[in-house]
């Protein structure tokens, strides 16, 4: 019986032969690209550039290659012309017809504010001046709110943070102002005159005129029917003084109780 001969080995190159010949094939290839890139002719460069420019407007404002661009030739350093270069290129156009609207609102927001003011203002000096209380109170406004203006003098005595008798009457009046006109936040603001506090129950003229609107806050609180939530009470001391100080007509209009009526458009 014949014997079956051994396979013989197949005739060529080794396989890894084959891979090393592919991966040399591929790094020719890309060394070549790379050379041509490196060469390629001006004027396919500035066609690719233009055809970028029209698709995209990328270099608007610029030139018509990289490197001679108003932004870009110079690098970073030239980020601070940022502003010129996109007003040149006309991209912030709707920007800015945004910030014009917003201006706009803005603008006939206050305008708003100003005109329910003015009105509300406009009936509360009626009531005041039918209640003959002109004298005591002053009413002024601006587009957030109506301001009544309480002197001192009828509210309190020297020092003191306990409501003079007398004071009661026109309290109950702006009561009843506040429960039909107050719309929204109403606060009230305790102000004094600069001369220190000396031989008081309060040291200085903060904790007197915190306490001077505390004490019209609940005074307020007990004659109404407003919401405690709603009303605000602070003491300003002598920092916003609305007349001079160093005369005594001065002193005593900065002694006083401010009450701010808020609009329904500007209260908080």
């Amino acid at each position: 019986m014949a014997k079956r001969k051994p396979d013989e080995p197949k005739k060529g190159a080794p396989a890894w032969q084959t891979t090393f010949g592919d991966l040399m094939n591929l790094l020719l290839c890309f060394f070549v690209l790379l050379f041509a890139m490196s060469t390629i002719d001006e004027d396919k460069q500035e066609q690719i550039i233009a055809s970028f420019n029209d698709m995209f407007s990328v270099f608007d404002g610029g030139a018509s290659a990289i490197g001679d661009g108003m932004l870009i030739s110079n690098g970073v350093s030239q980020l601070n012309e940022l502003d010129q270069y996109i007003n040149s290129t006309g991209k912030m156009d709707q920007g800015e017809v945004l910030d014009e609207d917003m201006v706009s609102v803005q603008e006939k927001m206050e305008e708003a504010q100003m005109e329910e003011s003015e009105e509300m203002a406009e009936r509360i000096q009626e009531a005041v001046d039918e209640q003959g209380l002109g004298k005591e109170i002053d009413v002024d406004f601006t587009a957030q709110y109506v301001q009544l203006t309480l002197k001192g003098g009828i509210l309190f005595d020297s020092g003191s943070v306990e409501l003079k008798e007398e004071a009661l009457p026109v309290l109950d009046q702006v009561g009843k102002i506040l429960e039909r006109y107050a719309q929204g936040t109403i606060e009230i603001e305790g102000h004094t005159d600069n001369v220190p506090m000396s031989g008081a129950k309060y040291s200085n003229n903060n904790e007197l005129s915190s306490g001077r609107a505390l004490s019209v806050f609940d005074y307020l609180m007990s004659v109404t029917n407003l919401s405690p939530a709603d009303v605000k009470h602070s003491g300003r001391g002598e920092y916003v003084p609305i007349a001079d100080n160093s005369t005594a007509e001065g002193r005593a209009r900065n002694r006083r109780v401010e009450i701010k009526i808020y609009n329904s458009l500007s209260s908080y």
